[in-house]
């Protein structure tokens, strides 16, 4: 099982990334839990300076934008 962070302030374009990332991951039949981390010393920890970022199994693969669905189904 992977596990997916959403690092963002909460905003629209940080739940869009969420919703998509579930998304695409029951279009492939694979088990993620998605978390959405919106507490700003834990992404700066990330070394996160923009949201939206996805964080894939603790690595950061993407930061300050909403990733496509191609993207994402390429990291899930």
């Amino acid at each position: 099982m992977k596990t997916i962070k959403i690092l963002g302030s909460g905003c629209k374009k940080c739940l869009e990334t969420a919703e998509l990332a579930q998304a695409v991951a029951d279009e492939k039949a694979v088990t993620v839990t998605i978390e959405k981390v919106t507490d700003m010393a834990q992404i700066m920890a990330y070394g996160v300076m923009s949201t939206p970022a996805v964080v894939v199994d603790e690595k950061v693969v993407h930061k300050g934008s909403k990733p496509t669905k191609k993207q994402l189904a390429s990291w899930i």
